[in-house]
């Protein structure tokens, strides 16, 4: 509201000193952080204070896992904070026009939706399964087709791929911005030069039909990309501050690589997707990051407030729809590894399980507990892991958790010189 009302006035002809601040996509980024951080730091004793006077408190069963008794009636629902300190900056330094920025204020705002009745079933009706996997999986599914669709027919969402051969150094920006490229299903691929990716090689058919069957692949991998992001993101929130800290610093890897996609100079000198309308992403980012950041303050061990679904659904949904905008969402292997092996043990553990107890009528597990995280917190008479005096378990694995995102955080960002 602030960025169209400075505009605004700018274009009646009123004019005053630090105005034309709001142009600068940094200085935006800068204000959304902060605001995001106070709306949070401000926002949560408030919302923490309701849930506790409710009774909405989290509902532990007994798994065997130390201190976790210890977070029986912990207020859940946490997820509101982190939406609402997203929002207010947003609305207030984002440019609301752009169909980014309307895309991840969606995004946010459904799959919050979806985590709050999720949330809801479970601890004010009792309700321990929640809203059911098919529907959630549904929802899912139903803003991955929106996206996928706004992406294939939208033009305010075109790009450029890379330097446009001979004499590209030379060329002005309103040249280079003006070079957009009409065929939207391309992305990037990793450590590969000249790393574009344009789904219709993988089309056995030519002509009228290979382009649907290209648009028609490519929303069924937005979806799919959505859908696990979403879902990695939820099997990720089991300890204090894990799942807030690991989005952070995907979040925060994921607005450079917006700002860098959104700058003309950039673009050009990485050899990169030049996308015109991204630039916004970053302030959405830091936005969120700045949620986060506030979130942790309460969440951080010993948590005072939990996510609950209302937060990490959200979360994993808004940076599954971010990394599809950039097209960088083969980078996610990498940038959400943390993500990645959350899911995957949860797959392996059941399945692996469930082979098993069909072939030798008794299921094996392969790891102590699924997922992950709580692997390495379940007791183990040989002591996987040793405990420093005065540190919590939790607390060590936890730090340990967002170490490994930040090395895959550096290695995504590498990727862009790394071919």
């Amino acid at each position: 509201m602030l960025y169209h009302l400075f505009n605004w006035l700018h274009s009646q002809g009123v004019h005053f000193a630090g105005a034309g601040l709001m142009n600068y996509i940094s200085f935006r980024v800068v204000c959304c952080a902060l605001v995001a951080i106070v709306t949070a730091l401000w926002a949560g004793n408030r919302i923490i204070r309701k849930l506790r006077a409710k009774q909405i408190g989290e509902e532990i069963r007994d798994l065997g896992l130390e201190g976790q008794l210890s977070k029986k009636g912990t207020p859940t629902m946490g997820g509101m904070i982190i939406a609402l300190a997203v929002l207010v900056p947003i609305l207030l330094f984002g440019d609301l026009t752009n169909l980014n920025n309307i895309l991840l204020i969606i995004a946010t705002v459904w799959l919050g939706f979806i985590g709050y009745l999720d949330d809801h079933a479970k601890i004010v009706k009792h309700n321990k399964d929640g809203l059911s996997g098919k529907k959630k999986i549904l929802a899912q599914v139903i803003l991955g087709l929106v996206v996928g669709l706004t992406l294939l027919f939208s033009s305010q969402l075109g790009f450029r791929v890379g330097k446009q051969g001979a004499g590209a150094e030379a060329e002005t920006e309103e040249q280079v911005a003006s070079v957009v490229v009409e065929n939207n299903a391309k992305t990037t691929i990793p450590f590969v030069k000249n790393n574009e990716f344009d789904y219709s090689w993988l089309s056995p058919l030519k002509g009228e039909a290979g382009k649907w069957w290209t648009w028609i692949l490519y929303i069924l991998v937005i979806i799919f990309i959505i859908t696990a992001c979403s879902n990695g993101a939820n099997l990720t929130d089991g300890m204090d501050g894990l799942s807030a800290g690991v989005a952070a610093i995907v979040g925060t890897t994921l607005g450079i690589l917006a700002y860098l996609s959104g700058h003309v100079v950039y673009a050009d000198y990485l050899n990169i997707m030049y996308i015109p309308a991204s630039g916004e992403i970053a302030v959405y980012m830091a936005a969120l990051v700045g949620a986060l950041l506030g979130f942790l303050w309460y969440n951080s061990f010993p948590a005072k407030v939990f996510m609950g679904d209302t937060g990490s659904l959200m979360l994993g949904g808004v940076i599954g729809v971010c990394a599809v905008l950039i097209r960088k969402e083969l980078l996610l292997p990498i940038l959400c590894g943390v993500y990645l092996a959350e899911s995957l043990s949860v797959i392996i553990q059941r399945g692996y399980f469930k082979y098993t107890k069909k072939k030798y009528g008794k299921g094996i597990r392969v790891l102590r507990m699924s997922p992950l995280h709580h692997h390495f917190q379940k007791e183990d008479p040989e002591a996987l892991i040793q405990k420093p005096v005065g540190i919590h378990p939790e607390a060590h694995i936890v730090s340990r958790f967002w170490i490994v995102s930040i090395i895959l955080a550096v290695l995504t960002i590498v990727t862009l010189k790394i071919r």
